[in-house]
């Protein structure tokens, strides 16, 4: 799977998801989009699936049609906020 994280999203997670592609929004230079240029981005680059820690997105975009799947990743892990890692570790 293709898997975009959005500058929020921790990096030590990529370690919770082996067998999959996994990018930085920071790495292809998305860093600064708004979250719908984001979205197309990723949609048009071909990610199955964007994780972001911006629990607004969802009531900010029309996710409605959307080709990426978007998971939201909650949480506090020491005193950090980001997302569960427990959840983030289900085989996708």
């Amino acid at each position: 799977m293709l898997i975009l994280f959005d500058h929020g999203t921790p990096k030590g997670l990529i370690r919770a998801l082996p067998g999959h592609t996994i990018h930085t929004a920071q790495a292809k230079g998305w860093d600064t989009l708004s979250n719908g240029a984001l979205l197309n981005a990723a949609e048009a680059a071909g990610f199955e699936l964007l994780l972001t820690t911006d629990r607004r997105i969802r009531h900010q975009q029309n996710l409605q049609g959307r080709r990426v799947a978007l998971v939201v990743l909650t949480g506090k892990l020491g005193g950090r906020s980001f997302g569960n890692i427990a959840s983030a570790s289900l085989p996708l």
